[in-house]
């Protein structure tokens, strides 16, 4: 990989762009035929950043798959020890970043600032605000009872009240404990399934932690800022600000800082109408050819305007659309290939029956020769199924090469 230029004046090929932005999102690294261990592991999640955690569970749940996509098979129990486990083996807090999610302990401070603007009821939904405004007492109690018994689920507290509220549904102790972890007073002890178990932040986050001075507001947004754009590689503005969802004209203010700075440089992108910027740390490799299923959240492909700016490629989730108007499938996984988004393949795990099904395979229209890419994707299903512990995969869709890709998966 070729270091940074001194000068600020890049012209980037889309091609270089693209290489880049796969380089910093820590897909450069050779996967092991051994399973990860911790510090891979760790690497892994600090090039990304995040973890973006998600209530879907066809397959798995999405905070598990960006580093399968990355390093291959690893000890899922690994990352929930450091995320939930607590004691001296934690290394990561739950909270609001991209959306809800997985960060290295080490950002809690950079993220204080919108702690306490949530504490004022900014920044965080409207019908959360509202309800502590309106129920200070109750929002009190709940804290004071997590004070005095310690973790606690939703429903385990003492009047937790009815499911009923305009909020997801939520009864009225969500709501309170929400509104108290959006303002960092509580967080995530640990999980039991997908349910949060809450405790006061303070007596989670370790001390070494929990006692470093919180950064004044610009200086953790800028922090935060530097992140997005070495996460990214080479971004545009929007690009850097969505990644930690940071208001407009503060994160306009950190990147013209971190321009004058010189720790990102402006750029002019191929095929980009918008200014681009390139992380100094960002690596330039000639060449990076890998091929992954991706989660429908993973970093690489979560900004759509950004996938389609740099890959070319139309995502969208079909999540909540009917069934009979999805032009693709439910939990549908775009595949990388050789560092090109190339087909995007619908899947779901059959636990009770112990496979991996696949209910339908979308190439690119592009695409013309399609057998290398089955036999990659063939591979990619098996090494998925066993990460899974699913001893078999059953391909259930209709399509033109689902009799291809079968044959594929029986040869491997």
């Amino acid at each position: 990989m070729s270091a940074l230029p001194e000068s600020h004046a890049h012209d980037i090929s889309a091609d270089e762009a693209r290489r880049i932005a796969l380089a910093a999102q820590g897909f450069g690294v050779r996967r092991s035929e051994a399973p990860s261990r911790w510090p891979q592991i760790e690497a892994c999640v600090g090039c990304m950043g995040l973890l973006q955690i998600d209530s879907v569970n066809a397959l798995v749940r999405s905070h598990y798959l960006p580093i399968f996509s990355r390093l291959g098979a690893y000890p899922r129990s690994a990352l929930e020890a450091r995320a939930f486990d607590g004691g001296r083996r934690r290394t990561m807090f739950e909270y609001w970043a991209h959306e809800a999610s997985l960060l290295p302990l080490s950002l809690h401070p950079l993220m204080r600032w919108r702690m306490r603007r949530a504490a004022a009821g900014q920044g965080i939904y409207g019908g959360i605000a509202r309800f502590a405004r309106e129920n200070v007492a109750y929002v009190e109690a709940v804290r004071d009872e997590l004070a005095a018994r310690g973790p606690l689920s939703a429903s385990e507290l003492e009047d937790p009240g009815q499911r009923s509220g305009p909020w997801w549904g939520w009864h009225k102790g969500k709501t309170a404990l929400e509104y108290l972890f959006w303002s960092g007073v509580v967080t995530t002890a640990s999980r039991r399934g997908f349910e949060r178990v809450y405790d006061l932040s303070e007596r989670v986050i370790p001390s070494a932690i929990w006692d470093l001075p919180t950064p004044d507001e610009p200086d953790a947004i800028r922090a935060l800022a530097l992140h997005g754009a070495e996460a990214h590689g080479v971004a545009t503005e929007i690009d850097i600000r969505d990644y930690f969802r940071l208001p407009v004209a503060e994160a306009r203010r950190a990147i013209a800082e971190l321009v004058e700075a010189g720790d990102i440089l402006p750029v002019t992108v191929e095929g980009w109408r918008q200014q681009g910027f390139l992380a100094r740390a960002a690596a330039r490799p000639a060449r990076i050819t890998p091929s992954a299923l991706l989660s429908p959240f993973d970093p690489l492909v979560w900004h759509r305007p950004r996938t389609e700016r740099i890959f070319d490629f139309h995502y969208r989730l079909e999540f909540y659309t009917p069934g009979h108007k999805r032009s693709f499938g439910y939990f549908v996984m775009p595949f990388l290939h050789r560092g090109r988004l190339e087909g995007r393949v619908d899947l779901k795990a059959d636990r009770a029956g112990g496979a991996l099904l696949v209910l339908g395979v979308f190439l690119e229209e592009r695409i013309r020769k399609t057998e290398p890419l089955l036999n990659e994707l063939a591979r990619e299903l098996r090494h998925l199924a066993g990460w899974l512990e699913l001893g078999r995969i059953e391909l259930t869709g209709e399509g033109p090469h689902m009799a291809l890709l079968a044959q594929k998966i029986e040869t491997e």
